[in-house]
């Protein structure tokens, strides 16, 4: 019998429509398999069972009483760097103040106003700014599939959280994969959104909140409600009456790009090219067109993206105190500090870089309705670095897959592809056209269907 904790959303709602379940039973559930996993995981940060128990007796009256909300009941999680009312908000780093956040931020109020049960924050690494679990403020996080090895970031308490059955519902926020990333090291299906689709709040360029979850469903409920308006992100799509749920469709006919060189970063491991190969075999075999895609970003793009992000963040870090700059996580401020005697001109060139890359992807995308593509080159890596090189002179390497959707505003998606022969998770992205992020669940799902269940790692 498949245990309460590792029911789908989709199936809990219907559990509670049929009174054949409780949110009370399925909370205790979920408490009881963090209890079991969390010591050997960290995923969590201000978990508040006490305060779940709550939520989930005030969401089964609601159902008794026919006033259930549209995901009334369904355990969920909260990154960090999303702001919840009333805690603390450390973005990872021991360096920042810990003042409880005033009000939820847009994601977190989407998801209480429509019932979930909130059982706490996930952990990230100092300013969302690696890949990885490793943090000066949380406690080490792990994949759920080797405790050896890293989740991926910066949303790794969600990737932990997801894959070990902490609930159906994680959210996270990427810059540059840090959905993607972690869910394909996961397992997960991670979408990043099409940029200003899901309000947030700061915004910044390229950066999005999107859904961390076991199936495509599950993350088309989440968008249902993730995308509904907000008028603190002034960066926001305008609503758009999209039905989030229709997601049959026949792939016959759909033209499909196919990349496996990146041009630069990793060489994508042979593991990793065969499993995305055999996705793309399988959409051929339903019809679909593949064709090869090469490379549309370069060497110049991601080291100039990656000189702003180093003088971005060392102007957050130079104006603390010393006394709190020396708790920053020593790799990020290694790597920060390399901003500092960037002039404005190398600046200017290296932020240019954003739009470098939006023109070069949609380019790229133009003949195609979807790309596929490997979303990291490699699996996962040591729990104990914070890259795949581990190296702050070589920190990018690995997202070259990933990172121009984040400047281009177009959806992408990770999807569970296959199993190392240690194991591992393999991420398949989907990319689509801008905007068309119910055209990538579409896909996604038909994959996932192709692809057939997931047996998730546990802990007997």
């Amino acid at each position: 019998m498949t245990d309460l904790a590792d029911l789908s959303a989709a199936e809990l709602l219907a559990a509670y429509r049929a009174r054949s379940l409780s949110p009370v039973e399925v909370t205790e559930a979920v408490i009881a398999r963090i209890a079991a996993w969390e010591p050997k995981l960290d995923a969590l940060y201000a978990y508040d069972p006490e305060g779940a128990r709550a939520q989930a007796k005030a969401s089964e009256a609601r159902w008794l009483k026919g006033e259930a909300l549209p995901l009334d009941g369904v355990p969920t999680t909260i990154k960090e760097n999303i702001r919840t009312k009333g805690v603390p908000v450390p973005l990872g780093t021991a360096a920042n103040d810990l003042s409880p956040a005033s009000n939820d931020a847009p994601p977190a109020a989407r998801l209480r106003e429509a019932g979930t049960v909130i059982l706490g924050k996930t952990t990230m690494p100092d300013y969302g700014m690696l890949s990885s679990g490793l943090s000066s403020f949380h406690r080490l996080a792990r994949n759920p599939w080797d405790l050896s090895k890293n989740p991926g970031g910066s949303s790794a308490g969600a990737g932990s959280a997801g894959a070990a059955g902490y609930g159906p519902f994680h959210v996270g926020t990427d810059i540059g994969g840090s959905i993607r990333l972690p869910a394909g090291w996961c397992g997960l299906v991670g979408l990043k959104p099409s940029f200003g689709r899901v309000p947030i709040d700061p915004t910044y360029y390229g950066r999005v909140a999107g859904p961390m979850t076991r199936t495509v469903t599950d993350t088309a409920l989440m968008m249902r409600e993730l995308s509904k308006p907000d008028a603190r992100d002034g960066m926001s799509l305008p609503p758009q009456e999209i039905d989030w749920l229709s997601l049959d469709d026949d792939v016959k006919g759909l033209r499909l790009g196919l990349q496996l060189d990146a041009g630069f970063g990793l060489p994508v491991e042979p593991e990793t090219k065969a499993a995305i190969e055999a996705a793309a075999k399988a959409f051929a075999d339903a019809g679909a067109v593949v064709e090869p895609v090469g490379p549309h970003i370069t060497r110049a793009m991601l080291d100039g993206l990656d000189a702003f992000w180093r003088q971005r963040s060392w102007v957050d870090i130079a104006a603390l105190p010393p006394e709190r700059q020396a708790k920053v996580l020593p790799y990020i401020f290694q790597w920060a500090r390399a901003g500092e005697g960037l002039s404005g001109a190398q600046v200017y060139r290296g932020m240019s870089q954003m739009l470098a890359m939006r023109e070069a992807s949609l380019k790229a995308i133009q003949p195609y309705d979807f790309i596929l593509s490997p979303v990291s080159p490699v699996a996962s890596y040591a729990a104990e670095w914070a890259s795949p090189t581990n190296d702050p002179a070589k920190p990018l390497e690995h997202i070259s897959f990933t990172v121009a959707a984040n400047m281009s505003d177009q959806p992408a998606i990770s999807v569970h592809a296959g199993l190392t022969a240690d194991g591992l998770p393999i991420g398949l992205q989907i990319t689509g056209k801008r905007f068309d992020d119910l055209g990538v669940l579409r896909l996604a799902r038909a994959w996932e269907a192709m692809r057939g269940p997931i047996v998730w790692p546990s802990l007997s």
